[in-house]
């Protein structure tokens, strides 16, 4: 059973879900949070849902919640950091979420597929979506964190059977939903005043690298036009054989269409600022920054 009060019972924080709002079937925690914030919610308001029906995930993506199984939860912030920072954001609770499921199963490793999902034994277990309000005379408001989080489901779409996982199918154990929120948000309050010091993840920066899964590994970077397509493993493979399209000598790979170009390359870590460092086969280093494009690994999901 997840509950306002079994949270707080295992709760040590000072401001990070320092006001918890729980529904138990709700269309969107994130729509929740922004209301809340609107009404003047403290920064660290916390909306946890037993059931989210119309959750939004990333590129336009729904994200569905069952009751009983899962964490739908979106923590209102007020950062103190200029609207370029906000994008890290995602990054920093990623971080938290990875460290608060290694705090509930003991033996789990997570990885963080940049920018936005945590990775456990292979598959998807967790999705991150961070949107920003402004002030109407400008500045801003404050950032909704959005976080799901799969714990006990078993049973996936078929669409998304091949990629996603939660922390039961991964390792065998139910985790304690109230707990495994507590230990987030207790690492979130940590990393988030290490990011707001310096403004950027100069601070996590090490431990973030740790968890990439895309680190040394062959990585595509999706036109941005594109970036809602998530390209399959058939596909991709496809596409280093030479149909359609095929790989140039440069590096670049082509979609079959004369405006379309996707660029492959080696991730060699992340920036201070959060962005993705990628060597291309041509020997050029790019930064890719969240939002502006997909990455994708060559080789399956990860």
């Amino acid at each position: 059973m997840l509950s306002s009060e079994l949270i707080a019972g295992q709760l040590h924080t000072r401001w990070a879900a320092c006001n918890i709002v729980y529904k138990d079937v709700t269309e969107s925690t994130n729509t929740d949070a922004r209301e809340l914030a609107m009404s003047g919610a403290p920064h660290g308001t916390l909306v946890v849902a037993d059931k989210q029906e119309r959750g939004r995930g990333s590129n336009g993506r729904g994200w569905e919640t069952p009751a009983g199984t899962n964490i739908a939860m979106s923590l209102v912030v007020r950062p103190r950091v200029g609207i370029v920072q906000i994008p890290m954001l995602t990054l920093v609770m990623g971080l938290s979420v990875a460290e608060g499921i290694e705090q509930v199963i003991a033996d789990a490793t997570c990885g963080i597929k940049w920018p936005n999902d945590v990775v456990l034994a292979g598959r998807k277990v967790c999705g991150i979506l961070t949107e920003l309000h402004l002030k109407p005379e400008g500045g801003i408001d404050d950032a909704v964190i959005g976080v799901g989080i799969n714990v006990n489901m078993v049973d996936f779409p078929e669409e998304i059977r091949g990629v996603a996982g939660s922390l039961l199918t991964q390792t065998g154990i139910r985790v304690d939903r109230n707990a495994l929120v507590a230990r987030v948000m207790e690492s979130f309050e940590v990393n988030y005043e290490m990011f707001e010091k310096t403004g950027d993840m100069s601070l996590l920066k090490d431990h973030y690298e740790a968890r990439l899964v895309n680190r040394d590994r062959k990585v595509m970077i999706l036109d941005p036009r594109k970036a809602a397509v998530v390209a399959t493993r058939e596909a991709v493979e496809a596409k280093f054989r030479g149909n359609p399209g095929g790989v140039e000598s440069s590096g670049r790979m082509t979609s079959g269409t004369e405006n379309t170009v996707e660029e492959t390359g080696t991730c060699l870590g992340i920036t201070d600022s959060g962005a993705l460092i990628v060597k291309l086969d041509t020997g050029e280093k790019r930064e890719v920054k969240a939002g502006e494009v997909s990455v994708r690994g060559i080789y399956g999901y990860v």
